[in-house]
């Protein structure tokens, strides 16, 4: 799909309406503007104030999010310095993930995030929960809330909650960045909840039973007789099959320049190949039998590998997924999108890979977004963190008038390495290097 035009017409939309609400004072009371984007709010904010009955479950549970934004913070730190080493020594081109609509977490204008319903209801939560965060936490801390709304420019880009200035002014300590790291610690423990119930869903379908067909080697017999990807072999030269094992012991009585005749169904439609067996490639172990050139689809395996991914390192995994979803490298993408790999499962209810698919989205956009919140650079949570650490510690020695500079140096240097990984691809692009 061709975005930009549907970009240009959303902001022409926006565009009139804002100009509309501006000149007329349309809804004065609920509608503000701040430069270009409007914010639609409410001071009705009265609920926020249940959560005080709940102020020492939820301070265990802030302070325990504050510690694991640190580690977050550093982590990113230290990634973003060898994303930039790796940058200046890989020198890639504009292309793929260094592309200009691929820096925005836009679903349909960043081409690695679908713009589907899963996605969208996925994004808004994310953001809601990570504003409720603060609001909650606010209140906890004895903070007032002013009001809380949504922010809006040619989409729907944030919500956001207001802390009352002079209270938020006058609090210190881990009182405040309880309240600024509330949104990121929402944002981790949601995502990871929904990891943890899609993973647990995944043990509920079952595979398909029969040798499947997940790849075909390019210019092999497999391949140049037609076979498709994501069939079931039936038969070979006229014997039933009904596992990979099976087909191996058939094969296993041929010689490279062979003809077998394999009977693969195909989307419900049975089809008929004569293949010349060939001998097998080089990196492979030496046979003497003839080759194919398939391989196939494991829907046991995977789901096992699905099954042993509770695990930090097996999250991380889920966070690679939308950038491979290309060939039959990857298994793990029936997770996120509609595929054909998806007939090889029996699902245990209708719909179940919509919600799979939402609870991906959810998961991977929570946790993405509170990873780049903790980057310690103001106006991000994590600069404000770093913010109230550095007063807070430089107070008790004396150098209070030294933290600004601080804050403002680790901020800036946040920026320029953010800016360079952006834009140094497009200039060794036009300097030619």
């Amino acid at each position: 799909m061709d975005w930009l035009p549907v970009l240009l017409l959303l902001v022409a939309i926006y565009a009139v309406s804002a100009t509309v609400i501006r000149l007329t004072g349309l809804f004065s009371d609920h509608i503000v503007f701040y430069g270009p984007i409007m914010a639609i709010k409410t001071m009705k904010v009265g609920f926020f104030d249940r959560f005080q009955r709940f102020s020492t479950f939820l301070r265990l549970y802030a302070t325990f999010g504050v510690v694991m934004v640190v580690v977050i913070s550093i982590g990113m730190t230290v990634l973003l310095f060898f994303s930039l080493e790796y940058t200046f020594a890989v020198r890639p081109p504009p292309t793929g993930i260094y592309a200009p609509q691929n820096i925005f977490l836009i679903p349909g204008v960043n081409e690695y995030i679908p713009s589907t319903i899963a996605v969208w209801l996925a994004f808004v939560i994310t953001i809601a929960i990570h504003e409720f965060g603060h609001g909650a936490l606010s209140r906890v801390e004895n903070i007032a809330v002013r009001s809380v709304g949504a922010l809006l420019l040619v989409v729907p880009i944030g919500f956001f909650v207001e802390p009352d200035e002079d209270d938020l002014n006058q609090t210190r300590g881990m009182r405040k960045i309880r309240m600024f790291g509330a949104g990121i610690t929402n944002n981790i423990v949601m995502g990871v909840i929904c990891f943890v119930v899609m993973v647990l869903l995944m043990g509920l379908v079952v595979p398909v039973a029969g040798p499947v067909i997940g790849g075909v080697y390019q210019n092999y017999s497999a391949d140049q007789a037609g076979v498709p990807a994501y069939s079931i072999i039936q038969e070979v030269s006229g014997t039933t099959v009904r596992t990979p094992g099976e087909v191996s012991d058939l094969l296993n009585a041929t010689r490279p320049g062979d003809t077998v005749t394999l009977t693969v169904l195909h989307e419900g439609v049975q089809s008929n190949h004569n293949l010349t067996l060939t001998a097998w490639p080089e990196g492979m172990p030496a046979r003497e039998s003839g080759f194919m050139g398939i391989s196939y689809y494991d829907g046991e395996l995977i789901l096992r590998a699905i099954s042993e991914s509770i695990s930090p390192l097996g999250f991380l995994r889920f966070l690679t997924v939308p950038f491979d979803f290309t060939g039959f490298g990857n298994p793990l993408r029936i997770l996120a999108l509609e595929t054909s790999a998806q007939q090889f499962y029996i699902a245990p209810f209708a719909g179940f890979w919509g919600i799979i698919h939402f609870l991906f989205w959810c998961g991977w956009i929570n946790i993405s977004v509170g990873i780049f919140n903790a980057i310690p650079m103001v106006p991000l949570d994590g600069g404000y963190i770093l913010k109230e650490g550095v007063e807070r510690a430089f107070e008790r020695r004396g150098w209070l008038r030294f933290a600004p500079a601080v804050t403002s140096a680790v901020s800036t240097l946040m920026v320029v390495i953010l800016l360079s990984l952006i834009m140094l691809p497009y200039l060794f692009s036009i300097i030619g290097v």
